[in-house]
């Protein structure tokens, strides 16, 4: 079967999805640690269930996550805690289905935009860090062979 040239650059593109995956947690993870009682203050608007352990639980998930991701470490475990952690923040933090108007169809586009978040998760999640990874490195992970390579 065809795979396009997947098979030839396939860990440079686990390793580019990775770092793409984790930027947006990276970039929002740093902002909330940066200003944390604008974090709880936010937490607290948005009716999250107590918001001074919800704004150190997003920091640390969204800042020192995303920074592991990024580095391959412990990679398939942190997927799932993102993927979970993603779903949680939209229902949490976008129910679009209590809203009117413009703010109903932004918060519908960032609701659904976390569940595209959650299939990039499950993704890696399957495919592991790739060999550019401290994951690797550390001999955590196999790298299954390609289908071709199988047959």
């Amino acid at each position: 079967m065809n795979d396009f040239g997947a098979g030839r650059i396939r860990d440079e593109l686990i390793l580019i999805a990775r770092f793409l995956l984790a930027l947006l947690f990276l970039i929002f993870g740093w902002e909330k640690l940066g200003d944390y009682s604008g974090t709880v203050a936010y937490m607290t608007q948005s009716g999250a269930p107590l918001p001074t352990i919800a704004a150190l639980v997003a920091i640390v998930v969204e800042f020192v996550l995303s920074i592991a991701i990024i580095l391959g470490i412990w990679t398939r475990p942190l997927a799932v805690v993102l993927a979970l952690y993603s779903l949680a923040t939209a229902y949490i933090g976008h129910p679009y289905w209590s809203m009117e108007g413009v703010n109903r169809s932004a918060n519908m586009i960032n609701f659904y935009k976390n569940f595209s978040i959650i299939g990039g998760f499950m993704l890696l999640y399957l495919t592991g860090p790739g060999k550019y990874s401290i994951d690797a490195r550390l001999g955590l992970v196999r790298t299954p062979p390609l289908r071709s390579q199988m047959h």
